[in-house]
């Protein structure tokens, strides 16, 4: 019996490679620090905590450095060295680089808002539940089974609910938490039940088995697993805003403290993006004939809608501003959908994989930058109108400036040169793989988006109605102004570079 009872116990011993996962632990344990620390400070000294949080995030970035030299794997089955975990490969470390450089753009935001809010929001716990975030956020892309991505998925996702109604006895704010929460329960019990069909039909958690055994399922479960990748992709597509699982982004932006609304536009995107693209091209290759067709159709109604939605806001109307960014961030979500779907019939796969990951690096930069200058405009105006941004030139001529060239990114004009590369690479990869059709309906979404892109710019030039009030813009304020400027200034002189940084190695 004891002869026996051995083999099997060294069969559960899993290695640990603690390097490779030092950036998700160095976050979470920083959110530990933070979190006893909040008990043990005066009220005063409180707002150390930020700075303790955005220094945790720079640390956990600049570990990805020495992961650079190759793939390491870890949590791995013992005799089996292709079952693993966790892999901290290129996808990995890019979509890590994006998350963190997300979160620790967030924090910077953080900062000032939580000084302005003036003891409104609980600090401590605002910086404990960021950090658990990230650390999920950062967990996922390197997670390769089905429980780890499940977890990780919700590690990410249930502090960002408490974060959404951090605002005590805010109405707008707690509304928005009970959206964000129920809907994305749903969408996770819905994944769960896919993820059990999977593993009845082919015994596995273990994304690279999956892919191999689903292909020889036995006929009478055939229907099943097809079953089980349908419902396994649906928390995934609610976590990238995809129509029709976006209806809590516009209200929940608008009710969570503006910095959270910038962190769910980035990392949350980033988290379901890399979840998508993990079960599909990675676990489910063999069903690319489910998959395919239903991304592509998910990505021409999903850019449809949110373009039209944002076409539709009203600059005079309160939190349109914000209203506007969320409906946009939908309508960039179903371009990022679309070499998804074009991997399926591609025969570079991982080509159509880069496209998205590029254009989720232009995205991620541009899109906290906007943020950036609405924070900055929501100090005096806190209604955050588009209105308010009238004659924005005249009394802050940088930030107007950086929010143009932000706009013209997000809507692909020069001299947003980077924003016109990411959506040439993306129509490419849907052309290459011979979805004619997908790239027309994203040529004309273009089109769409431009004028309420360029209707807003052109409203930081008119001349102001009134007098703007004119606040000196806080320091951390400014460092993200900064880092998000010259990164897509950078980017635009040498947008090669995006394309060959999002050179994932996924396969």
């Amino acid at each position: 019996m004891s002869s026996l009872a051995q083999p099997l116990a060294e069969s559960v011993v899993q290695s640990v490679d603690w390097l490779a996962i030092t950036p998700p632990t160095i976050t979470a344990v920083v959110g530990l620090v933070v979190l006893v620390a909040d008990l043990f400070l005066q009220e005063a000294r409180k707002s150390l905590l930020g700075w303790v949080s955005v220094a945790g995030l720079a640390a956990s970035t600049l570990m990805l450095l020495p992961l650079l030299d190759g793939d390491r794997t870890t949590f791995c089955l013992t005799g089996d060295a292709t079952a693993c975990s966790y892999t901290a490969d290129r996808f990995t470390l890019v979509i890590q680089f994006l998350v963190l450089g997300g979160a620790l753009l967030a924090a910077l935001l953080s900062i000032t808002t939580l000084k302005d809010a003036d003891k409104g929001l609980p600090e401590g716990e605002y910086w404990f539940l960021l950090l658990s975030s990230a650390a999920g956020a950062a967990l996922l892309p390197a997670s390769r089974d089905l429980a780890t991505l499940i977890v990780a998925l919700e590690v990410a996702s249930l502090p960002a609910f408490a974060l959404v109604g951090i605002r005590h006895g805010d109405k707008k704010s707690a509304e928005a938490a009970l959206k964000f929460f129920l809907s994305s329960v749903t969408a996770t019990a819905v994944s769960l039940m896919g993820v059990s069909f999977v593993y009845a039909t082919t015994g596995t958690l273990y994304l690279t088995e999956i892919a191999d055994r689903i292909q020889h399922v036995d006929g009478q479960f055939h229907t099943l697993a097809q079953t089980g990748v349908v419902l396994t992709l649906i928390g995934f597509a609610f976590k990238t805003a995809a129509v029709p699982f976006h209806f809590w982004v516009p209200d929940t932006y608008v009710g969570a403290p503006l910095p959270i609304a910038a962190y769910l536009s980035v990392v949350g995107k980033a988290v379901g993006f890399s979840g998508l693209i993990l079960v599909t091209v990675v676990a489910f290759p063999s069903y690319a004939d489910v998959w395919g067709p239903a991304l592509a159709a998910l990505a021409a109604l999903t850019m449809t809608v949110g373009n039209l939605g944002a076409l539709r806001q009203q600059a005079t109307r309160a939190y349109s501003a914000v209203r506007l960014l969320a409906w946009s961030s939908v309508g960039q979500a179903g371009y990022l959908l679309v070499p998804i779907a074009a991997a399926a019939y591609s025969k570079d796969a991982q080509k159509s994989i880069g496209s998205t990951v590029a254009y989720a690096l232009m995205y991620a930069a541009v899109n906290l930058g906007a943020f950036a200058v609405a924070a900055l405009v929501g100090r005096s105006r806190a209604l955050n109108r588009i209105s308010d941004y009238r004659g924005l030139y005249a009394s802050n001529p940088l930030a107007a400036l950086l929010l143009a060239f932000f706009l013209l990114c997000l809507a692909g004009l020069p001299p947003g040169v980077i924003g016109l590369f990411a959506k040439v690479t993306v129509f490419s990869a849907a052309v290459d793989a011979g979805l004619g059709w997908l790239a027309v309906v994203m040529a004309v979404n273009v089109v769409i988006a431009l004028f309420y892109y360029l209707q807003w710019t052109a409203m930081l030039f008119r001349a102001p109605e009134g007098e703007h009030d004119k606040h000196r813009v806080p320091a951390p304020l400014t460092a993200a102004l900064a880092l998000t400027g010259a990164l897509g200034v950078a980017l635009s002189g040498a947008p090669q570079l995006v394309l060959r940084f999002a050179d994932t190695g996924l396969f």
